[in-house]
């Protein structure tokens, strides 16, 4: 059975999201990722301009995976409250069931990296922007000239806090997970009001 050309570049991005999770940016070359993939190295150049580029769609694609889920889950409930509550749950969830995708998304640092395309930015920003529709539609009393990006932010660095804590393995033992994450689940709902 023939090998489709979007079968090859999933092929190229899921190798490559594996060798940057498990080795890094500074030891990722093109050459390994072919050799992993079994594909030659000219192939990728089909697909990817250079490794910035392929590293871009990876984080990019890790923002739409996100925001699919955030606004399908979203859209489930009714009462704007019971919403927001959907959104906060789904982000945690998400971010704890999709470690590789969130370390791509969120805690690659490399040293030299090409900027992130504007238009991959705008579209990365769309769960944040979800987030202050969602925090406008509570009515908050924190709510009015622009306090909306500043409360959506205040939440997701709260939310971004706890996956990366329970990701990092950094919960004391004496804390149950499923607590702590009701607990900061209860906090960012109770800074909207």
């Amino acid at each position: 059975m023939p090998i489709v050309e979007q079968d090859i570049r999933e092929l190229i991005l899921d190798t490559t999201r594996n060798l940057l999770t498990r080795d890094g940016y500074n030891s990722l070359s093109m050459r390994k990722i072919a050799k992993t993939a079994g594909c030659g190295l000219g192939t990728i150049y089909i697909y990817f301009e250079n490794k910035d580029v392929l590293i871009h769609d990876l984080i990019d694609e890790g923002f739409e995976k996100m925001y699919l889920s955030l606004r399908e889950t979203v859209e489930k409930e009714k009462e704007a409250r019971l919403r927001l509550a959907a959104f906060i749950r789904a982000y945690i969830h998400f971010g704890l069931q999709n470690p590789e995708f969130y370390e791509i998304m969120y805690l690659l640092h490399p040293e030299r990296m090409q900027r992130y395309p504007r238009e991959k930015y705008r579209r990365a920003r769309r769960s944040l922007e979800l987030l202050e529709s969602l925090i406008k539609e509570v009515g908050s009393k924190k709510s009015g000239l622009g306090k909306e990006q500043l409360l959506s932010y205040s939440i997701w660095s709260a939310l971004h806090g706890a996956v990366t804590i329970i990701l990092a393995k950094r919960l004391d033992n004496s804390i149950s997970r499923e607590a702590f994450i009701e607990s900061v689940i209860s906090g960012a709902l109770s800074s909207v009001e």
